[in-house]
């Protein structure tokens, strides 16, 4: 499938190639190229992408102040966990009702205020080591290059117009809602809760905190909050089959009756 991909873009870049010889918009060249770049990105450069991105979704958002009650609460809870499965973690919290978290490839977690409102201390944990998982298991790496690509080769459609070719040079915009809202597969997803119940049962903590963040989700499934619903759900509304897997592997280890 990578081959495919590849030589879809490759194709792209020449035929642009050859229509600029012809003196056609200038940026359609460049966006062209941007989609080779997109296809090929080292990890290294998908982390350097990611972090332009949070830091612009940093400034755009209402961030919790290191004085304010809900980053204390949650740098206590964190306390021990700054670094996880060897990769260095920086916690943050958007004051936003939306009931929400994400973790990217840089290592940088994100918790909204309406997340923080419902969930115990170590049901928090379990949600960001759902989402950490991703980052760990390459979930997120992988999506963000996904996302990059198509951003790139739509700037390359659409900058014949003129009125995107810009944005081709320019793709932060564009990620950053990819990276609140991305999606996983059912596979990736179960994949992600397998890892927060490890860390979990590895540092101590209650594992059925997991089947319970659930629970809670899956009662906020209308978006009773009158915020979004966090990803986790809406992206796969079952939560309920979630919490009850959880319950069964807490059972099959003896952590629960």
């Amino acid at each position: 499938m990578k081959r495919i991909v590849l030589t879809g873009c490759i194709a792209l870049a020449f035929s642009l190639a050859t229509v600029a010889q012809n003196r056609v918009n200038p940026d359609l060249v460049q966006a062209g190229l941007e989609a080779i770049q997109a296809a090929t990105l080292t990890d290294a450069q998908v982390v350097a992408y990611t972090r332009e991105a949070v830091k612009q979704m940093d400034a755009q958002n209402p961030v919790a102040a290191a004085n304010d009650p809900y980053t204390q609460r949650l740098n206590r809870i964190v306390s021990r966990h700054h670094t996880v499965s060897g990769l260095p973690i920086n916690y943050k919290v958007y004051k936003v009702k939306d009931v929400n978290a994400f973790a990217t490839a840089d290592g940088s977690v994100r918790v909204f205020k309406g997340l923080m409102d419902i969930m115990t201390d170590q049901e928090l944990l379990a949600v960001m080591g759902h989402e950490i998982g991703h980052v760990i298991n390459h979930d997120s790496r992988d999506a963000m290059k996904s996302a990059l690509q198509r951003s790139a080769i739509r700037d390359a459609v659409s900058s014949q117009s003129g009125t995107l070719g810009k944005l081709s040079r320019s793709q932060l915009g564009d990620v950053a809602d990819y990276l609140v809202g991305a999606s996983f597969s059912r596979k990736q997803e179960s994949e992600a809760d397998d890892y927060s119940y490890d860390f979990l049962k590895r540092n101590g903590y209650n594992v059925m905190a997991l089947a319970t963040a659930f629970e809670k989700l899956d009662k906020l499934s209308g978006g009773g909050q009158g915020g979004k619903v966090a990803s986790i759900l809406s992206t796969h509304p079952d939560s309920r089959t979630r919490a009850e897997r959880i319950r069964v592997r807490a059972r099959r280890d003896g952590l629960a009756r």
